[in-house]
């Protein structure tokens, strides 16, 4: 942006309240770009002869005014519309806010779960234990308990079935339907992974 281009959006305000400015005036507006004076001055005039402002002297002083007549003023309709328009990208506004809000309030959660990720991660290269001895001991202990009940209680469940089908008229299938009865592998359980998951475990702590 050039001093003409500045000096052009700086009549911003005398356009509204249609009040002349001197050069000084302008100098005072535009000071945060640290123009010259002499600079503002050069570019009021080269404004002035191509018509974009008009001007007045005043002895050696010249007041400088925005030409009116090259803005059109909107109408009350168009001012109404300009409103609603304006009132409709608000609230497109508020919702990109509230979602960037929700996004920034996942990647917080999401950042947080990775920061936990790598400290447990470190842990483990530098050789921590994170399970103590004892507490690995005993979960191994209630697990394999609780295998053994799994495995009694299955093998007891299927001599009492295999006694009560094996005479019954019924098909056995339909039957089992019939009482509303489910096998492991009905709800996608498999008493055998575990089993293989048990001695997995075994072969591990033999190996170390």
């Amino acid at each position: 942006m050039d001093r003409g281009d500045r000096l052009y959006q700086s009549r911003g305000r005398p356009q509204r309240e249609k009040e002349p400015l001197n050069s000084q005036n302008v100098a005072d507006a535009l000071q945060k770009y640290n123009l010259k004076k002499s600079a503002i001055q050069k570019a009021l005039d080269t404004l002035a002869d191509s018509g974009q402002i008009s001007f007045k002297e005043y002895g050696k002083q010249k007041i400088y005014l925005a030409r009116q007549d090259q803005f059109k003023i909107p109408s009350n309709q168009e001012l109404d519309q300009m409103k609603k328009e304006n009132c409709q990208l608000q609230e497109q506004i508020d919702v990109q806010k509230k979602a960037r809000s929700e996004i920034e309030a996942e990647s917080e959660t999401y950042l947080l779960q990775v920061y936990e990720m790598e400290a447990k991660l470190k842990k483990l290269r530098d050789g921590v234990i994170l399970v103590k001895p004892e507490e690995k001991k005993l979960i191994e202990q209630t697990f394999n308990e609780k295998m053994n009940h799994w495995r009694k209680r299955k093998r007891i469940f299927k001599d009492l079935w295999d006694a009560i089908t094996e005479n019954s008229p019924k098909d056995a299938k339909e039957f089992k339907e019939e009482l509303g009865l489910e096998y492991d592998e009905d709800v996608g359980v498999s008493l055998q992974s575990y089993s293989e998951l048990m001695n997995a475990n075994k072969k591990r702590r033999t190996v170390q």
